[in-house]
């Protein structure tokens, strides 16, 4: 194989061994390096700058997580060129000006005039500057106290009717920062389906008319996911140290994407402290204490900030200085009964009730939120009261009381002065919660700071000479075995740097887009090393929609090369192989209904023969064995929700779990009906399956071709059937099949709370594409495709 002829090939990283003449890789090859001129050079002259930012990144814990012993950097290259180290490291203060048309415009956020003013470049050189300046920062900063104001409101899709200020001033002195977040802002299926809602500049002016009256603030961001919204102020004279600000947002409901549930967050710089502000959503009801684990980690793995220099790698929250997670979190009281827990609440005897709390069991567990800290529980259960009152629920769910809204923290030098309930307000079924905090902010001395940079410097002008950089690899073959669809593999390896600074970066080979594969990534894919340091790469494999089918088909391999190069060094080779076990996720339509047999009983050759074989309108009778009318994998899961989940509340609105998940792809890769069966509680798992089945077709049930047709007659029932039976087959058959599978769902829509607008909008955009492979359909186009579907589910098929 060419994998093993290229690791035969390669030899050690011992530098006196000659490097193997892969001609094809010449043109990525560093050349000879030149003696380096005698002549005086400017300071940041070294070859190969990029830009970035002229602030100091964010202290050490920045960059801590991608470097073991703290010297190792990520970081990307994309210009060349050369500034003025005063332009790039003196710190210019904003005017007075400028800080005022921050607090003034509702255009123009802190974050948008940190950026325009930030904007600099970095060569190799000053990077290291850069680096130890991180190292030293303690010789040019101190520590300042700043107050913080956190809340967090689920408000059960009311608009605000009562005043704030209880919550948001309940403090004598003014906050300098004010962090507010909101869950449930809307529950409307407009705000579910297509992210419009007025209550998001409805509870926007509350909130601003309830900031505290002793101080003038400035919004800084606004960031919303549904029905998850975040808010940051800051006191006016501090807005021109706020920099760096980024927002982003991670849905975890259905399939990974739906905002019904999920986080929202908002990085920034404060002086020299990076802050990571985080407002999430976790999966509901007492016995999903696991769904609520799996969706705090897909926040934590998924939740990634660009950064000012888009050439850097992205942040993630655990990469911040200081990190304030606030929400309704949704952990329950479990073992103990409703009455028992009222009982315990009326003694206050909050710390017994304490106990049975799923949020400490989990964290004692160590299973998420580790190194957080939360404070003391003083205050009765936050949930769940009847609406607009301070008794509890007398619904027939009758829901026992919980904490659900929570606030926690992590980082050094935070000193949580107060953690409360408010239960002056009763516009919701939650209570609001706060917590004011005194925070240690890294403040820099400007005088110490241009000290520091001056001896930095001097001390690089004596060290710079004419080396080579090397490093030695701890590894350089990787074998991914039994590769499974959407299931991560992750291979690692350190990279130890000599003498010399160096940056390295994987390089895309001739002829190639990118420097591996679509199914494999680099982490970090480049960065830069101090001399004598380590730097951990992970290697990850994880194959999806994308790239399924092929690894099915046999037209691709889990077989590559990667091209690891050093800016002024040499380049290094590390091959990748594995094999990919195929999957009826990936599979076309048509393939699958000729799969009598399950797809891990067949023969290499026959799945890539019925791969590769082109859709069929009308079946020839060409093939050996007659195919089934619709895949039997679909049939499965299928058949498994009507005998087992037609009543359940929320299907197809509430994700499964990735084990799960797990379990049910190998059922029906291997043909294991059996054990899918007795799988009685992984209702919400084989909906979300069957989704995510849909979706990697690699031709929708309604073909690419149909798909204009579809939305000119979305209007016209008669006209719309006409257009399914031009469909081939395989393609009417399932789209038929899956009709009225949907329409049986919705005789029983008073149990499990489906409407056709809900199911419309869920298959609408798994079964309707856009063929040019837009993965966000413009409104108008998705509204369409809901039309289209919500005919076939309201009139007979």
């Amino acid at each position: 194989m060419f994998l093993q002829e290229v690791a035969r090939a390669c030899p050690g990283f011992d530098p006196a061994t000659k490097d193997p003449e892969f001609l094809w890789l010449s043109p990525y090859r560093c050349t000879e390096p030149q003696p380096e001129s005698t002549t005086p050079r400017g300071w940041n002259s070294a070859p190969g700058t990029w830009p970035g930012c002229a602030s100091i990144g964010g202290g050490g814990s920045n960059f801590g997580s991608s470097r073991p012993n703290g010297k190792g950097l990520p970081v990307k290259e994309s210009s060349r060129g050369q500034d003025k180290p005063e332009n790039l490291f003196s710190r210019q203060p904003k005017s007075k000006s400028e800080i005022t048309d921050m607090v003034r415009s509702s255009t123009i956020t802190v974050s948008d005039k940190a950026h325009i003013l930030s904007m600099q470049k970095f060569g190799l050189r000053d990077t290291i500057v850069k680096s130890h300046l991180v190292q030293k920062e303690e010789d040019y900063t101190y520590i300042q106290n700043f107050r913080f104001f956190v809340g967090t409101y689920n408000v059960n899709g009311q608009s605000p009717k009562e005043c704030l200020r209880p919550w948001l001033s309940c403090d004598i002195q003014a906050p300098d920062v004010y962090c507010v977040g909101f869950q449930e802002l809307d529950l409307s299926k407009e705000a579910f389906f297509f992210h419009d809602t007025p209550r998001e500049e409805e509870w926007f002016k509350a909130v601003t008319q309830g900031l505290h009256s002793d101080a003038k603030y400035a919004k800084v961001k606004l960031i919303r996911l549904v029905g998850i919204m975040l808010l940051l102020y800051v006191k006016q004279e501090h807005a021109a140290y706020i920099s760096e600000v980024e927002a982003e947002t991670v849905g975890t409901g259905i399939m990974g994407r739906m905002g019904n549930k999920g986080g929202v967050a908002i990085r920034f710089q404060f002086h020299n402290t990076s802050i990571c502000i985080v407002n999430s959503h976790l999966a509901a009801h007492t016995e999903e204490y696991e769904r609520r684990n799996q969706d705090y980690k897909d926040i934590c793995s998924r939740m990634q900030f660009c950064q000012v220099d888009p050439s850097l790698p992205p942040l993630t929250i655990s990469r911040h200085d200081v990190i304030l997670w606030l929400g309704d979190l949704n952990y329950r009281i479990e073992e103990l009964d409703v009455e028992k827990v009222k009982k315990l609440i009326e003694e206050k005897a909050f710390e017994t009730l304490y106990a049975y709390d799923q949020l400490k069991i989990q964290v004692a567990a160590k299973t998420i939120f580790e190194g957080f800290t939360e404070g003391e529980l003083t205050f009765q259960p936050t949930y769940k009261y009847d609406t607009g009152s301070d008794n509890w629920d007398t619904s027939e769910k009758c829901r026992a009381p919980a904490w659900c809204d929570r606030i926690l923290w992590k980082g050094n030098n935070i000193n949580q002065l107060s953690y409360q309930s408010h239960m002056a307000l009763k516009t919701s079924d939650h209570k609001p919660v706060s917590s004011v905090f005194d925070i240690g902010v890294k403040v820099i001395n400007e005088e110490l700071y241009r000290k520091t940079l001056e001896e930095i410097v001097r001390s690089l002008d004596k060290m710079e000479n004419a080396n080579i950089p090397s490093v030695s690899l701890s590894k350089r073959e990787f074998c991914f075995q039994n590769v499974k669809y959407m299931q991560l593999q992750v291979e690692s390896f350190k990279i130890h740097n000599g003498q010399v600074p160096c940056q390295f970066e994987f390089i895309n080979k001739p002829d190639e887009k990118s420097y591996c594969k679509q199914w494999l990534n680099a982490n970090p894919s480049r960065g830069f090393l101090l001399p004598d340091s380590d730097i951990e790469i992970e290697l990850e494999l994880f194959v999806n929609k994308t790239t399924a089918t092929k690894l099915n088909s046999g037209e691709d391999k889990i077989e590559d090369i990667l091209v690891l190069h050093l800016d002024r060094g040499k380049d290094y080779f590390l091959s990748v192989s594995g094999n990919y076990l195929p999957s009826c996720f990936g599979s076309p339509i048509h393939t699958l209904c000729y799969m009598r047999e399950p797809i891990l009983d067949l023969p290499p050759e026959v799945i890539s023969e019925l791969t590769l074989m082109p859709i069929k309108t009308e079946d020839d009778g060409s093939r050996l064995e007659s195919p089934m009318e619709i895949p039997k994998e679909l049939w499965m899961m299928v058949d498994y929700l009507y005998q087992n989940a037609v009543q359940q509340e929320d299907l197809f609105q509430q994700p499964g779990l990735r084990v799960e998940f797990e379990q049910i792809r190998d059922c029906l890769d291997t043909g294991m009906i059996d054990n899918l069966c007795i799988l009685q509680t992984f209702s919400h798992s084989v909906a979300e399956a069957l989704l995510l089945f849909l979706e990697s077709l690699p031709e929708p049930v309604i073909c690419n071709s149909a798909y204009y047709n579809c939305l000119e007659c979305s209007g016209n029932y008669t006209a719309s059937k006409q257009v399914i039976s031009t469909l081939p087959t395989f393609h009417k058959n399932v789209f038929n099949y899956l009709m009225a599978f949907l329409q049986e769902l919705l005789k029983n829509s008073a149990k499990n709370h489906l409407d056709e607008n809900i199911l419309a909008s869920i298959f609408g955009s798994l079964l309707l594409r856009n063929p040019a492979g837009n993965q966000k359909h413009e409104m108008t186009e998705k509204k369409k495709a809901q039309e289209f579907i919500h005919q076939f589910l309201c009139n007979p098929l």
